[in-house]
């Protein structure tokens, strides 16, 4: 079992920042894939960005250049850099873990609301 705990969100004006952070119960980082996802009302879920287990990452065209994810294995944390918030950047925010050894073995974070608004 993996426990993850995501923090940082909150209320931020558009053009601003925040950083999520997601914290893995133990050491994960070299099986599992991270992945961020967000959910906004009324819409489906999507992924916004993915570090590999290998340290690869990739990022939704709708947040690119302007999101980031990292990772702090020390830590068992992973990040979500966001900068220059848009209001259409206001969702739910999800922490994934994806094992790549057993696809069964998927994990998931409460989830942490972002509001970019005025």
């Amino acid at each position: 079992q993996v426990q993850l705990v995501e923090s940082g969100g909150g209320l931020v004006q558009p053009g601003g920042s925040l950083r999520l952070s997601c914290a893995a119960s133990r050491t994960i980082f070299s099986i599992y894939d991270m992945v961020w996802y967000r959910q906004a009302p009324g819409k489906q879920r999507e992924l916004v960005a993915r570090i590999s287990t290998i340290g690869r990452t990739i990022v939704a065209d709708s947040v690119k250049g302007r999101f980031t994810i990292s990772s702090d294995n020390a830590k068992n944390t992973v990040y979500l850099q966001m900068n220059s918030l848009k209001p259409e950047d206001t969702a739910v925010y999800y922490c994934n873990a994806a094992s790549v050894l057993d696809h069964r073995n998927n994990y998931w974070g409460q989830g942490t609301q972002v509001t970019v608004a005025s």
